[in-house]
């Protein structure tokens, strides 16, 4: 199952998350601890925000295996960024090994990725693009579960008027509502369609200010995919050793995972069913999502 990470904070190089940490991204992409099958190689993405240039990220998405992309350890060892979100795949079964299904996926200041899938994703998924605006229904280029919930969330935010060129910036809670209302979406959508098998909807979306991340199944609680939260003053790493400083001081660095980065203390995990909001001090709460499950 896939593996991803979203940080918001001080500028960090990328290579702080996704190479030099004990178990970092490239880490987890070849021997995962917190999932059935270790091995994640059906490509990867980064995406990274540069507000002084714009509002809008960069994206680098290859389906090379992480562990085998030179242009990435290079990438990586030389941006730095504020808020990034970088994630490793292991394709569903059926689903094709393509550029346009690795994740993050992005729509204009937005950025979205997922781990897991959408139960009886094949059954509903007809429902689902004929409900979407046509805006959304063209912005997916793939053919990914994760994408199409993506569509989903791309027309919460239309409706709540946070997609105009000159609305203003969402917080963090807009960007929950938003999450919580796709979730909700997306089970109508299952149960119209007959669908038994259950969700399994790990989601992390930002807009370079603000941020949200799920942990979320439609299953029994405990057969929710891990996710982890880290938060302190500065994420650093330092001769070999990554660690969060100041861990029970005051949040000015955030770091969700799939499964904890570093053996240094402070990491939790998030409950199942809750959401963890990022505004754009780095505040963070964590939220029940009111999903029938």
């Amino acid at each position: 199952m896939c593996r991803f990470i979203l940080y918001k904070g001080p500028p960090l190089r990328l290579s702080s998350l996704i190479t030099e940490p004990d178990h970092s991204l490239i880490h987890q992409s070849t021997r995962s601890r917190e999932s059935e099958e270790p091995l994640n190689g059906d490509g990867f993405g980064v995406a990274w925000y540069n507000p002084d240039l714009s509002p809008e990220p960069a994206t680098f998405r290859s389906v090379t295996p992480a562990w085998n992309n030179r242009n990435l350890l290079d990438l990586a060892r030389v941006t730095q960024s504020s808020c990034v979100l970088a994630h490793v795949r292991a394709a569903t079964s059926g689903q094709p090994v393509t550029e346009l299904n690795c994740h993050p996926f992005t729509s204009g200041r937005y950025a979205f990725m997922h781990n897991g899938d959408i139960g009886g994703f094949s059954a509903l998924r007809r429902r689902l693009l004929a409900g979407l605006s046509d805006s959304a229904f063209n912005a997916i280029q793939g053919s990914t579960d994760s994408e199409h919930l993506f569509a989903l969330l791309l027309d919460r935010l239309a409706r709540a008027g946070r997609l105009a060129p000159d609305a203003p910036p969402a917080s963090g809670d807009d960007l929950a509502a938003a999450l919580e209302g796709t979730i909700q979406d997306v089970l109508a959508l299952a149960r119209q369609a007959g669908a038994q098998e259950p969700s399994y909807l790990n989601i992390a979306v930002s807009d370079g200010r603000s941020a949200v991340a799920c942990r979320f199944t439609s299953d029994a609680a405990e057969h929710a995919s891990s996710l982890h939260l880290h938060t302190g003053r500065r994420y650093t790493c330092e001769d070999g050793v990554c660690r969060m400083i100041d861990p029970i001081g005051s949040t000015r660095a955030v770091l969700i995972s799939s499964e904890p980065l570093s053996s240094d203390p402070g990491w939790t995990s998030i409950p199942a069913n809750h959401a963890v909001v990022i505004d754009a001090d780095q505040a963070t709460r964590l939220l029940p999502i009111r999903a029938a499950a």
